[in-house]
């Protein structure tokens, strides 16, 4: 087995905000209804989070659950433990109808960090950063690119697929240029 590596290597940017690409993350994709008996278990045992309501992100360290869509859940953790919680839901879940599956691999994450971190993504996403609140997620898109963005008090984290990585990282380092922030 080959070691993992993110898609751009870690690459930084030092603007009004600093943006990072962070990686690898382990990511499994679950679709499931929220009715789905013992959804929540299965969450809490394969990854260490509650399950979240609709539009939330529920953090506990190094690993998260976020609402992508009325069945579908992107479970955030390190990425050697992707596999031993792929099998704890599939354990938990029986015969429930899900798909659980690995896309680590797929996707690239973005952190942007610092008190301006909202302004790097104010002029690439039309989502109203007014009233999104730490723990709010959303899907959206960065320019003309699917991703998922959301806050937490130190700054905002963004994924996008991984094919477009090196589109995006070069989106947020053009958008943090330092001088470019909003009056």
């Amino acid at each position: 087995m080959s070691d993992a590596v993110s898609a751009l290597g870690g690459v930084t940017f030092d603007g009004f905000a600093k943006v990072r690409e962070i990686g690898p993350l382990g990511m499994i994709s679950l679709r499931a209804v929220p009715q789905t008996k013992g959804l929540a278990v299965a969450v809490k045992a394969a990854v260490g989070t509650a399950l979240p309501t609709q539009r939330q992100i529920v953090t506990d360290g190094d690993r998260a659950t976020a609402w992508m869509a009325p069945d579908e859940y992107l479970l955030m953790l390190p990425y050697r433990d992707v596999s031993k919680a792929i099998e704890t839901l599939g354990k938990k879940l029986g015969a429930a109808h899900h798909l659980a599956v690995d896309v680590s691999d797929a996707r690239a994450i973005f952190r942007i960090e610092g008190p301006k971190a909202d302004q790097v993504l104010r002029k690439l996403c039309p989502v109203d950063f007014d009233t999104l609140q730490p723990g709010e997620i959303r899907r959206t898109r960065a320019a003309q690119v699917a991703c998922a963005v959301w806050r937490d008090r130190e700054g905002c984290t963004i994924v996008s697929f991984r094919s477009v990585a090196a589109y995006v990282m070069g989106l947020l380092i053009h958008s943090a240029q330092p001088g470019s922030e909003i009056a």
